[in-house]
């Protein structure tokens, strides 16, 4: 009997959280994002998001080098990746996560933000966050080919329509002059 009002106690406990975290659709305040955010480690992950995808950038800097390296001074590669680490490095990522705040506190509600939290504390949602860089990484990674033929598709159409308008132009320059 001590066992079944137990589980029962238990059970009811257990549903009226849940139900509690359902049916709180009162706004979330900056303390829930905030609170949403260390759960999720948000600045050591955007940090480590930001090491991952340096390395991809630093690639396609090299790259870069290796097919201008006969216009590029010697230290081209090693400024040039200094200079975008200093950038990344140094961009205003608090600023920036207290700017991101009101777009949470209108897209989420306190129940919303207690069951992130909750999920983001759990064994599944700790290793989520352990491992997503390492995913971010790979995936940037196995982008790169697909962005930089896109790149390199995107600049040549752009190249031939600028020499296309500019034949253009000189042909109704050449006009009026002649008028």
């Amino acid at each position: 009997m001590k066992r079944s009002l137990l589980a029962i106690v238990l059970c009811s406990a257990f549903c009226s959280t849940v139900l509690a975290q359902q049916i709180d659709n009162t706004p979330a305040t900056k303390e829930d994002v905030q609170k949403y955010f260390d759960a999720m480690h948000s600045r050591d992950m955007l940090d480590k998001a930001m090491d991952a995808m340096l390395r991809p950038m630093h690639q396609l800097m090299h790259e870069e080098y290796l097919k201008n390296k006969d216009k590029l001074p010697e230290d081209f590669e090693e400024r040039m990746n200094k200079r975008t680490d200093d950038m990344v490095r140094n961009m205003p990522w608090d600023e920036m996560m207290q700017a991101m705040m009101p777009a949470y506190q209108k897209h989420l509600t306190k129940g919303d933000i207690s069951a992130l939290v909750a999920f983001y504390s759990s064994p599944t949602g700790q290793k989520l966050q352990r491992e997503l860089p390492a995913i971010m990484a790979e995936s940037m990674q196995s982008m790169m080919p697909i962005m930089r033929k896109y790149t390199e598709g995107m600049q040549s159409q752009l190249q031939q329509e600028t020499a296309e308008l500019l034949k253009q132009s000189e042909k109704k320059s050449g006009e009026a002059t002649k008028n």
